[in-house]
C-alpha cells in the first residue's frame, strides 16, 4: 500500500499532470525535436566555432570572487509554502489546438505579441492556472506577485509556442496580466525585432533552452544549447535582441559559452554526461540576469537533484571558453558541420 501511494504521488507531481481542459503539465512536445528548425540558433553545433578574442575576460568577470561552479536551476518541490515559490525549475504546458484563447494585458505592450500569425488573438492559458499550483514558474496559483513567473505553453496541434513573463491572474479585474509575451511558430526561425524583449530578458524563447527530464533520460542526445544566467550583463549580441543592463566587463545577452573539448566526461553518470556533452556541442546561451552559471531546466518531481547538484558543482566557469560573439555559420562548409541541412 505504501509503495502504491508513493507511485501515485510521483504521477501526480511528475511531468504529466492532466487538467480537465486537456492541458498537460510537462506533456509530450510535438515532434520533430529539438524544438524549432535545425538551423535555429538554439540547435546550432558550435563545437568548432571560432572563439572570442580575449573572451577570457568574461570568465574572469564571472569568477571575480574565486572559481564559480555551475548550478542546476531545476528540480521538484522546494518544500516552501506561499508566499514563497513552492517549486524549482520551470513548468511547461502542452495544450490541444482546441484550447480557448484568452486576452492578456501587458505592461510592455509595445514589445509583446497579442496573437499567433494566422490565428485569433490570445494565449491558450488553462483556466486551472487561476486556482491550482505548479502551472506557472514559482508554483503559486495565479502566478503570485513576485519573481519572474514565466508561463510556457505549447499548442501541439498548431505547433506554436506561447511564453509569458510576470504572469498574474487579476481576480479583481477578471483578467490575465503579464509583463510581456512572445509567440513563436515552431516551424520558423522568427527572431524578435532588435530592441524587443520576449518573456526572457534577452528576447529569446525559453523552452528550447531548458534541460528537460524526458530528453536527459531518453534514448537520444540533447541536440540544443542550454539557457544560463549571470549576475549582470552588458548589452546584447545575436541571437539575442534585447539588453537588460550595461555592466562593464560583463558578457552580453546572447553570448555563448562552450565546455572545453578536453574536459573528461567519462566518470559522470550517463544522464549527467549527456547534459555536459550538450554543453560541448551546443554550448550555453546567456539569456537573463540572475545567479552566475545557473543552468535552467524544467520542474519535474523525478529529478535526482543529489546527483545533479554534485555533478554540476564539479564544473567551473573556467572549464568553459567563449564562442565568438554573435557567431553564426557564414558559409556552406560551416553550415554542414553546424547541423544545417
Amino acid at each position: 500500500m505504501r509503495l502504491a501511494l508513493i507511485l501515485l504521488l510521483a504521477l501526480t507531481l511528475g511531468s504529466a499532470s492532466r487538467a480537465q481542459s486537456g492541458a498537460v503539465l510537462g506533456g509530450a512536445l510535438p515532434g520533430p525535436l529539438p524544438l524549432f528548425p535545425r538551423t535555429n540558433w538554439w540547435n546550432t553545433d558550435v563545437s568548432r566555432a571560432p572563439l572570442e578574442p580575449n573572451g577570457q575576460r568574461f570568465i574572469n568577470w564571472i569568477q571575480v570572487s574565486g572559481r564559480r561552479s555551475l548550478h542546476p536551476d531545476y528540480g521538484g518541490d522546494s518544500g516552501e509554502s506561499p508566499p514563497n515559490g513552492i517549486i524549482y525549475g520551470m513548468p511547461f504546458i502542452v495544450v490541444p489546438g482546441t484550447q480557448p484563447l484568452v486576452p492578456v494585458q501587458f505592461y510592455y505592450d509595445g514589445e509583446s505579441d497579442h496573437g499567433a500569425p494566422g490565428r485569433p488573438p490570445g494565449y491558450p492559458i488553462p483556466s486551472e492556472a487561476k486556482t491550482q499550483q505548479r502551472w506557472i514558474e514559482g508554483g503559486l496559483a495565479g502566478g503570485g506577485a513576485d519573481g519572474d513567473r514565466h508561463m510556457l505553453i505549447v499548442d501541439r496541434d498548431h505547433r506554436i509556442l506561447f511564453e509569458l513573463y510576470a504572469t498574474y491572474w487579476n481576480a479583481t479585474a477578471g483578467r490575465w496580466e503579464a509583463g510581456s509575451g512572445a509567440i513563436y511558430p515552431l516551424d520558423t526561425n522568427l527572431r524578435r525585432p532588435d530592441g524587443w524583449t520576449s518573456a526572457d530578458a534577452a528576447g529569446l524563447a525559453i523552452l528550447p533552452g531548458l534541460v528537460r527530464y524526458d530528453e536527459v533520460y531518453g534514448p537520444d542526445p540533447i541536440r540544443h544549447a542550454l539557457r544560463f544566467t549571470t549576475r549582470s550583463t552588458n548589452g546584447y549580441v545575436y541571437p539575442a535582441s534585447h539588453n537588460a543592463s550595461s555592466t562593464a566587463l560583463a558578457p552580453p545577452m546572447g553570448a555563448r559559452l562552450r565546455l572545453k573539448a578536453a574536459k573528461n566526461l567519462s566518470g559522470y553518470d550517463p544522464a549527467v554526461r549527456k547534459i555536459f556533452q550538450a554543453m560541448k556541442t551546443y554550448g550555453l546561451i546567456l539569456a537573463d540576469n540572475g545567479s552566475d552559471m545557473y543552468v535552467t531546466g524544467t520542474n519535474d518531481a523525478r529529478w535526482d537533484m543529489d546527483l545533479m547538484n554534485t555533478a554540476f558543482r564539479s564544473l567551473y566557469a573556467d572549464d568553459f571558453e567563449v564562442v565568438a560573439l554573435g557567431w553564426k555559420p557564414a558559409n556552406a562548409a560551416e553550415a554542414a558541420w553546424a547541423g544545417y541541412p
